[in-house]
């Protein structure tokens, strides 16, 4: 079990300015802007030789029982919760608020550890560290997170609070893509509104992401580990939850470009992408924008048709989307399609089946004995198309790097080769090894002619 160690405090106090600091990278959002942080985030931190994961979490605040804010503090709550320590931060350049006196009872009431850290100490801000041990929190840590102040002073406190919890360590290793141990890497991404994070809460099982009729809750990617049971054996699933993609003329605040830039990462780093649809208005132009970019990133796709318990003709309009799937996608033919609810969880239990399917097929290596029979067959049945009057002649395959499946094929002159016969030796392969939706590369080398210096020296 893990040292978990949560950032609390006001909005736009510096919590996910400490928490990029604790984890060594910039993947919290950080803006100006109060309220950046909807969703908790944890990522893995380190402070010298003291390992931990560190949580942040949204600004509390105080707010009416169905409003948005209310539901993000109900997140931190969670957040408190689950951690062995609390950070709790202070803004030092104004000093101690009424909300700060009132979260720190809160905290007090909690029975957790707590560390008070007065943030944005450099220069003037050292009023607050006076003012901050009204709190009853115990001796404050002058800090400035944007610049690495304090650490070594957070480092102190922690310590001991470690040590006396026993935990043992867990280190990450680098294992196979199929060892059991090793998490599967999924992104869910689509357009605002689309029900990504109900989608992520119904298959954990738990209320672990922010959710509500709001479009655009979710403003940054965040990182969810998961276990899915399946019928041969137990996946860790590392679940990446993302905001939704408009169209890029309608992106114009610095915040949203921010949340856009955390979610084409999130793809890049993601090895199964799913692609949430609404079945009422699926596969418009935002969404085949999105599902081109994760095939060019070499990434497996699933797309998953949301709110299909609103469809009336459900087997219609299911065949109506393969034929428009299999027409603007044909760079991966036969693309898995699920149909589900995710707020009523109708049909969710059909979804990780296809996943792992998609990411088998997706680590696929096929034998070079194999593709050279197949190449041979595939040849001679269709043969390549002269060009200038001189045949082209395939001479060999071999794949060379899975993840997505690729391969490489020699021959004389392969820059002449047409598009069209190599979209055939490309179906050729999916067809014959078994290798459906996922992206395949399929690269031509040209072999010198070892006459051709001695040609040139005459």
């Amino acid at each position: 079990m893990s040292f978990k160690v949560a950032i609390i405090g006001r909005p736009n106090v510096g919590k996910s300015t400490l928490f990029n600091r604790l984890v060594g990278k910039r993947i919290a959002l950080v803006d100006d802007q109060p309220g950046v942080t909807r969703d908790r985030r944890e990522g893995d931190g380190r402070l010298g030789d003291l390992k931990f994961i560190v949580i942040d979490t949204a600004g509390l605040e105080e707010a009416a029982p169905d409003a948005l804010e209310t539901r993000m503090k109900a997140q931190t709550d969670r957040a408190i919760e689950e951690a062995h320590v609390c950070l709790f931060m202070i803004d030092g350049r104004v000093g101690v608020m009424p909300e700060d006196e009132k979260f720190g009872a809160a905290l007090r009431a909690s029975g957790k550890p707590v560390v008070l850290l007065v943030n944005k100490t450099e220069g003037k801000g050292l009023e607050g560290v006076y003012e901050s041990y009204g709190l009853g929190l115990g001796e404050p840590i002058a800090v400035s997170a944007e610049h690495g102040e304090g650490m070594a002073e957070i480092y102190t406190a922690l310590q001991p609070i470690h040590d006396s919890l026993n935990l043992k360590e867990v280190e990450n290793e680098r294992l196979d893509w199929d060892d059991p141990l090793k998490p599967l890497r999924v992104a869910i991404v689509g357009r605002p509104n689309a029900g990504k994070s109900t989608l992520v809460n119904q298959m954990i099982g738990d209320e672990r992401m922010l959710t509500g009729p709001e479009a655009g809750i979710t403003r940054d990617s965040i990182a969810i580990d998961w276990t899915w049971s399946g019928p041969d054996r137990d996946w860790p699933v590392k679940l990446h939850d993302t905001a939704g993609l408009r169209r890029k003329a309608r992106v114009q605040e610095k915040l949203e470009k921010l949340s856009v830039a955390d979610t084409l990462r999130a793809i890049r780093f993601a090895e199964v992408v799913i692609l949430m649809l609404d079945a009422d208005m699926a596969l418009e132009k935002q969404d085949l924008q999105i599902a081109d970019l994760a095939l060019q990133e070499g990434r497996a796709l699933v797309l998953v048709a949301n709110k299909w318990d609103k469809v009336d003709d459900r087997q219609q309009a299911l065949n109506d989307l393969r034929e428009r799937v299999d027409r603007l996608l044909p760079q991966a033919p036969g693309l898995p399609i699920v149909t589900l609810s995710a707020l009523t969880g109708r049909n969710v239990d059909r979804l990780m089946p296809v996943v792992t399917k998609v990411y088998v097929d997706w680590n696929a290596k096929v034998k070079t004995s194999d593709l050279n029979v197949w190449l041979e067959d595939a040849t001679s049945r269709h043969p390549p198309p002269a060009v200038k009057g001189r045949r082209i002649k395939i001479r060999y395959i071999a794949q060379t790097k899975t993840r997505p499946p690729t391969f490489v094929a020699h021959s004389q002159r392969a820059e002449e080769l047409p598009e069209s016969y190599r979209r055939y030796l490309m179906n050729g392969i999916r067809e014959a090894f078994d290798l459906p939706a996922v992206p395949i590369r399929l690269l031509f080398r040209s072999q010198k002619n070892p006459f051709e210096s001695k040609k040139k020296r005459r």
